[in-house]
């Protein structure tokens, strides 16, 4: 399988330094200059401060003797990603246009469903999807904005020219996580290789609270000039806890657990010590199902009793909105690049992987007859979780999954076993490629905007194509060069 690495057009192998692409010279150089003892040294300070601060992920599969889930420290790489200005401008672009695209279907979706009627999706994809909420059509919601905060998953692989394609992988648009791991590992980086900074023009991260702050505010059905914004949390047992009070603390607003709201005359009020207080923005981290029990889950205690009458009513925004989750099920990412198309009248900027729609039978006889080569995965599965990867996967693996497979077939994509771009990456053994990805988190307010660069997640082991924190992934600073 052909290889793209970011940093170098050839890779260096025994008494050859290999060739650096432009982008990196300068970073290059610089990597040669340093001593091994120099770097294991920074990496154990950035070990010890990520503990400190406790930046955590809790694992849910592997339990503690105490039954809870385990929590881990996110490994952080020492070697940034770095993307040339650009490539950045085109992956931007392409980036505004998705979120575009996606916020006009999911308001369609629960509106006029034109999408549906032109045949462009088979109705029975919406209406029979778990994540389609009949409770929001006919909702309006501020600016037609459902998807507030979207983290789109991309991926590069080699092309025909050997330039490397990006290619978006999955889109995020429920309760993405992960971007206080890309502002806490640049200020990692800045704190333990400042001179780095000054020999290179890295576009800024730092500011991405105040755009998220400024994106909450603009969904604010009050009209105030700073309508009350709170970050709605499960509690602390909830494995991106972490960020939640984060970015509750980063844009100095409340961080809340469902206990602490109440509703009264279809206006949300959270309880204060000097007395309720009117809350006008939802930055929720909870689920759909756990938001309102009198709607959703009854037994539900993570949300608010009545939240879904306030919301209906138009006196609170809830970012990103309820039945958002209907775009980013992995059934309906096939039809994204034709979403672009029908409501912008726009070719893709940026290529969705090819998929195969198990549910088809013809694209399941594919699936089944090619399973060692082809990665599959759960329609609502995330965090690495309910897949098989054919080609790391063992015959008993394989045809356990192939079980399950024909058991619910509409329940599965499959897609070919894209070999990822790898990074050079600080390991145990020194340094090595790895496989990476990167999720920008792109905001829908008044505007679509997003800080520039993501957060590179690198999967540790080496050959492995899974870079989820869940599954061991660690990350990367991801640098993106002003011209």
């Amino acid at each position: 399988m052909r290889q793209f690495d970011e940093m170098y057009s050839r890779l260096p192998a025994a008494g050859d330094a290999g060739e650096v692409r432009d982008h990196y010279l300068a970073y290059a150089r610089w990597l040669q200059a340093q001593d091994s003892q120099t770097m294991a040294s920074r990496r154990e300070e950035a070990e010890m401060i990520f503990r400190r601060v406790g930046i955590t992920f809790a694992v849910y599969g592997d339990k503690d003797e105490d039954g809870s889930g385990t929590e881990r420290l996110i490994p952080f790489d020492l070697i940034p990603r770095v993307i040339a200005a650009q490539e950045w401008k085109s992956m931007e672009a392409g980036l505004v246009q998705r979120v575009t695209a996606l916020n006009r279907f999911i308001h369609d979706v629960y509106h006029d469903q034109e999408i549906l009627k032109a045949g462009v999706i088979p109705r029975e994809q919406i209406e029979g999807n778990a994540q389609f909420r009949p409770e929001m059509v006919g909702v309006d919601v501020p600016n037609n904005i459902y998807s507030h905060i979207s983290g789109i998953d991309i991926v590069r692989a080699p092309d025909s020219a050997g330039k490397g394609e990006y290619y978006v992988l999955e889109d995020n648009l429920r309760v993405p996580s992960g971007v206080s791991y890309m502002l806490e590992d640049r200020k990692m980086m800045m704190r333990l290789f400042p001179e780095l900074f000054s020999q290179h023009r890295v576009a800024p991260v730092a500011h991405y609270p105040d755009l998220l702050l400024e994106t909450l505010r603009a969904s604010s059905p009050a009209t105030t000039a700073e309508p009350t914004v709170v970050v709605l949390t499960p509690g602390m047992y909830n494995s991106a806890y972490f960020e939640h009070a984060f970015l509750a603390q980063q844009m100095g607003v409340e961080l809340v657990e469902g206990q602490d709201l109440f509703v009264k005359d279809k206006f949300v009020y959270m309880r204060t010590t000097r007395g309720p207080q009117r809350v006008d923005v939802i930055y929720r981290r909870v689920d759909d199902d756990f938001l309102d029990p009198n709607v959703f889950r009854p037994t539900s205690t993570l949300g608010c009793a009545g939240l879904m009458d306030a919301y209906k009513a138009g006196h609170v925004a809830i970012c990103n909105a309820v039945g958002t989750g209907v775009a980013d099920d992995k059934s309906i990412y096939p039809y994204v690049p034709d979403m672009i198309k029908f409501y912008l009248g726009e070719t893709p900027i940026l290529k969705n992987v090819p998929t195969y729609q198990c549910r088809k039978p013809d694209d399941l006889q594919y699936t089944l007859a090619n399973l060692k080569d082809l990665v599959v995965k759960e329609v609502h599965g995330a965090g690495g979780y309910g897949m098989l990867v054919g080609p790391a996967s063992t015959k008993d693996e394989i045809e356990r999954f192939r079980g399950a497979l024909l058991a619910n077939p509409e329940g599965y994509i499959a897609q070919p076993t894209l070999s990822l771009s790898s990074c050079p990456t600080y390991v145990d053994s020194g340094i090595a490629p790895r496989h990476i990805d990167l999720r920008p988190f792109v905001l829908s307010g008044r505007t679509v905007q997003m800080v520039p660069g993501g957060l590179t997640r690198v999967a540790l082991k080496e050959g492995s194509l899974v870079v989820n924190s869940s599954q061991g992934g660690g990350t990367k600073d991801t640098w993106i060069l002003q011209d």
